[in-house]
């Protein structure tokens, strides 16, 4: 049909401009996957994770207290005893020792673990949006990349929330830690944090996906103008659940992390059998569920701002991707 049309229906101004052959626009403009480059996810992830976590910091810091069994301040299981007790003993500050280290841990690890999310979900799924098991793999993938990133402030952090411990801030703990213990002692609890959070996030992100879509099927007229609401429920679903399954691995990496603090347990090997068996003999099974309520009081609001705020920076950068998209086209 095109070469039979005539020349008065051939508008010049419409006619495609010559390109070099090694001309590629779709490469030159179009981001990589879900209209973000790369490095834009690694910035929405870190926003998003240190939202989070300076959020939720004092729920965290209840729960490492709950978690460290020995001589420390905090022997109560409650939740309300131990919130008491800090508060008594060092004041509303108390619940914000560390809060440096988690500033300095929380923004780079959170960059590599959505990123690495990102891109192995593309690789994995391979263009079926809907995969459960791409997406607890993809979450496998970025939590053993990022709890080598998180792990070291990690120490650090827990064990400045310890009111009372040896050290005076984060870098006489860094310091003190380095000369005393080695640089080792960073990664003591590496094996058991990347065991416990390889199925908090397998569960986490298959949840998370799972009842997004869900919420998206009942009510998709509806989806556009209640984005924030979806990203926030799911998150807080999966949040809740995957901290509740993974309790009692959070509880070993709490003891290894806190080992020989303020009256704290020392481990000979470190092994997760060794910190199992002493916390069953000190405390009963039920010392494996140690700080699960304010566990999931942190993990389920928590990924409900961390979600939220890591698909609000993806949508302001794919809008910025699109808006500079328009500009270089006209």
């Amino acid at each position: 049909m095109a070469s039979d049309a005539t020349p008065k229906f051939r508008n010049p101004d419409l006619l495609p401009i010559p390109q070099p052959p090694d001309f590629h626009p779709e490469i030159t403009v179009s981001p990589s996957h879900d209209g973000l480059h790369f490095w834009q996810f690694m910035v929405a992830g870190s926003i998003a994770g240190t939202v989070e976590h300076v959020a939720m910091f004092p729920v965290d810091t209840i729960k490492t207290h709950m978690q460290a069994l020995g001589a420390c301040p905090i022997k109560s299981v409650g939740l309300r005893q131990a919130l008491t007790s800090i508060l008594k003993t060092e004041g509303p500050s108390g619940l914000y020792r560390g809060i440096s280290a988690m500033g300095l841990g929380a923004g780079p690890a959170h960059a590599v673990y959505f990123s690495v999310y990102e891109v192995c979900k593309k690789s994995f799924s391979k263009g079926n949006p809907n995969n459960p098991a791409a997406h607890a793999a993809a979450g496998v993938f970025a939590t053993v990349a990022s709890d080598a990133v998180f792990t070291p402030m990690d120490v650090v952090k827990q064990r400045l929330q310890l009111g009372g411990g040896p050290y005076k801030g984060l870098a006489d703990c860094v310091r003190r830690v380095v000369r005393e213990e080695g640089v080792g002692a960073f990664y003591a609890s590496y094996r058991t944090t990347v065991l416990m959070n390889a199925p908090f996030t397998a569960v986490h992100f298959a949840t998370y996906e799972a009842v997004k879509r869900g919420l998206m099927e009942v009510s998709p007229d509806s989806v556009s103008d209640e984005r924030l609401v979806v990203h926030a429920t799911a998150g807080a679903a999966a949040g809740a659940l995957a901290a509740a399954v993974t309790t009692p691995l959070d509880v070993v990496k709490t003891q290894l992390q806190c080992q020989g603090v303020c009256g704290c347990d020392r481990f000979v090997n470190g092994s997760i059998k060794d910190v199992f068996r002493t916390i069953v003999q000190k405390d009963g099974y039920r010392g494996l569920m140690r700080g699960w309520m304010p566990r999931m009081l942190f993990h389920a609001p928590a990924a409900a701002i961390c979600w939220s705020t890591y698909e609000a920076s993806k949508t302001f950068f794919q809008e910025l991707n699109d808006s500079s998209h328009n500009e270089n086209v006209t």
